[in-house]
């Protein structure tokens, strides 16, 4: 039924940023949701969203990011934000992955601001990355999640209809545009039950 499978990677295979958001906005004493309020605001134009087209460098993010928090009424450190933002590898999605792109066209879609090759966990994703058929990375086509111009670019990379595409992104958001060009989509909020969907949705085992 399914040509290919495509993954978010924060929020599926690695963390999403809410823990490490919620840390800082502890740490700096400023009510919880701030920083995700911060970026639903001008969700597409704000610097968060620049930031992640690569239209941005990190200390002009951090500078635009301090000046719409300011606006809201509340001082942060914008590169404070970005700190402990890498998690650890999720095993059980990570071998999802692997059988996957044994039966299947795989894809890795991710909302970024520097290309995986040149970030510090590249050693470390190396292995899954050599999994995907194809990466689509934000910062490096300047075009980002929830745009329709982003996924199809990923079904033009792979050479498949949307039809044919199951995507994993734990934001409702990003699985809207992607639901309405018809991909099946699955809403990773507890993993494992995710992975259950997948292997409905795929018919084949993806754990153990």
């Amino acid at each position: 039924m399914f040509e290919a499978v495509l993954f978010d990677l924060g929020g599926v295979i690695v963390p999403g940023p809410w823990e490490a958001f919620a840390a800082y906005e502890r740490a700096a004493g400023l009510p919880e949701g701030l920083i995700r309020r911060i970026n639903s605001t001008d969700p597409d134009s704000n610097a968060w969203a620049q930031m992640e087209r690569g239209e941005i460098e990190l200390e002009e993010f951090a500078a635009a990011f301090e000046v719409e928090a300011a606006a809201l009424g509340y001082r942060v450190d914008g590169m404070a934000v970005l700190d402990g933002m890498s998690g650890e590898l999720n095993p059980a999605v990570v071998e999802a992955v692997m059988r996957c792109s044994e039966r299947l066209k795989t894809g890795l879609l991710t909302n970024n601001w520097a290309p995986l090759e040149a970030s510090e966990r590249s050693a470390e994703m190396a292995e899954v990355l050599g999994w995907f058929d194809v990466v689509v990375e934000s910062s490096v086509e300047g075009v980002r999640k929830p745009d329709p111009a982003f996924y199809t670019l990923a079904c033009e990379a792979l050479d498949v209809e949307p039809s044919g595409c199951v995507f994993l992104d734990d934001l409702g958001v990003n699985l809207k545009p992607a639901r309405a060009m018809g991909m099946t989509t699955i809403k990773v909020v507890d993993p494992d039950k995710a992975l259950t969907e997948l292997e409905a949705a795929v018919g084949f085992p993806l754990r153990g």
